[in-house]
């Protein structure tokens, strides 16, 4: 049972350290922090539980792709200074994948989110509510250095 507890332990470390070093990762995070807060704070938008498992089973994929991407640039990274044309094929393949990913990820969520009288209504609330704007707009600001800046990592290997 152990064992079992410690590997939960090494993969949340694992994607807790690519949130921290990985700014295309925050990004993704965000993306779909903003898309899930609107989806169940507010009943504007008609989705059916299986639109929402497609949903999930997207953002999903986009963060194993991104973490499966993490860890080939982490592994050719440790080989050393010198890029080989291998590891350049192997970094480059591994990224093209997230990008595929997201791109249909993003095309899922267009599909089922695309809901005109949603987002009237959505616009309408926050036109409605000038504090729900400036809500909006501070957790913009905050998202934006998540992203940019990300969190401060202290690198075990320096002294």
């Amino acid at each position: 049972m152990k064992s079992l507890i410690k590997s939960f332990g090494y993969a949340f470390e694992g994607i807790f350290t690519a949130i921290k070093k990985e700014r295309n990762m925050r990004i993704h995070i965000v993306c779909m922090i903003y898309m899930f807060f609107f989806l169940f704070t507010f009943d504007f938008f008609e989705i059916t539980r299986t639109q929402l498992a497609i949903l999930f089973i997207a953002c999903g994929q986009v963060i194993a792709a991104e973490l499966i991407n993490t860890a080939i640039e982490a592994v050719i990274d440790a080989q050393g200074e010198e890029h080989t044309k291998y590891g350049k094929i192997a970094k480059d393949c591994a990224a093209g994948a997230v990008l595929v990913f997201t791109i249909f990820a993003v095309l899922c969520g267009i599909a089922i989110m695309y809901q005109p009288s949603a987002f009237k209504l959505l616009f309408a609330y926050f036109i409605e509510n000038p504090l729900a704007i400036v809500l909006f707009a501070i957790s913009v600001v905050i998202f934006t250095i998540f992203i940019f800046k990300g969190i401060p990592v202290k690198d075990k290997d320096r002294k």
